[in-house]
């Protein structure tokens, strides 16, 4: 396969939708297709580049005012499509976001509000039974990775260098804390919440797998297979498993948080 020249998430929606019915009339940042994991019914969504965007601050694959309420809508067609059947159809997110949109019209016009209802849309179709399968191809930051993916009854992320998934970019997280980007990295590398690398943010217990791809924008046969096989294994799971999040909290790093959440239980 010869390398891309687009985003990683345009890139593996391409090479997981190959020959899948593509839905058309939507926001063209917004990627939807419908087809099949080995035989399983499943729709498959990304956000990507779009230079062409109403809304500048969105051009570059940022989740902003029309991605938000779109991921909405093409999640919760899914959900309404299939809420007579008693097997659900898996939703697969291929995740490449950068950051939510920054403006001063997103915030205007409610952006919180659209990439809530993009939250929301994902949790409800998981609750309902449908498969959310997060595949994390390249960054995964701050809302719009709330807004697009992490609701995901799993998550699965390439091991490499250019995945990053965090609350905020390193030049924003050295502003807020009013510290040099090299003072920021060193800190963040011996806590692994703030780390920023792929590897301290599985030891939190948040992700599924770590799949090792060579080139993440020229992926071999073999590799394409392994994660269509990831992906089918994960699906098959949470069918067994069942909508809960639970699967989160196994890690020795989230021992607080296992512990603050039995505290309450016992007193409420």
């Amino acid at each position: 396969m010869s390398a891309p020249s687009f985003s990683r998430g345009e890139y593996w929606f391409s090479l997981l939708t190959a020959g899948a019915d593509q839905r058309q009339g939507q926001c063209a940042s917004i990627l939807v297709a419908d087809g099949e994991l080995e035989g399983q019914p499943t729709r498959f969504i990304a956000v990507v580049p779009d230079v062409e965007n109403h809304y500048p601050r969105a051009a570059h694959g940022e989740v902003g005012l029309l991605e938000g309420w779109t991921l909405a809508q093409v999640v919760s067609e899914a959900v309404a499509a299939d809420a007579d059947k008693a097997q659900k159809c898996a939703i697969v997110a291929v995740i490449d976001v950068p950051s939510q949109a920054y403006g001063r019209r997103e915030e205007a016009f409610g952006i919180h509000q659209a990439l809530a209802g993009a939250a929301g849309a994902y949790a409800k179709a998981r609750l309902a039974g449908h498969p959310v399968i997060g595949l994390i191809v390249g960054k995964a930051m701050s809302g719009a990775f709330l807004a697009h993916g992490y609701q995901a009854n799993r998550l699965i992320a390439f091991n490499d260098a250019d995945v990053m998934i965090h609350a905020m970019g390193k030049e924003s997280a050295a502003r807020i804390t009013l510290r040099s980007l090299e003072s920021l990295e060193k800190l963040a590398a011996s806590i692994p919440p703030m780390a920023y690398d792929i590897g301290h943010y599985a030891s939190l217990g948040l992700l599924e797998q770590l799949l090792d791809i060579r080139d993440p924008l020229k992926a071999s046969e073999q590799e394409l297979e392994l994660v269509r096989q990831t992906l089918v294994a994960a699906i098959a799971k949470t069918r067994r498993e069942g909508p809960g999040l639970t699967n989160r909290l196994g890690a020795s790093n989230r021992s607080s948080t296992s512990l603050v959440r039995e505290r309450m239980r016992a007193e409420w």
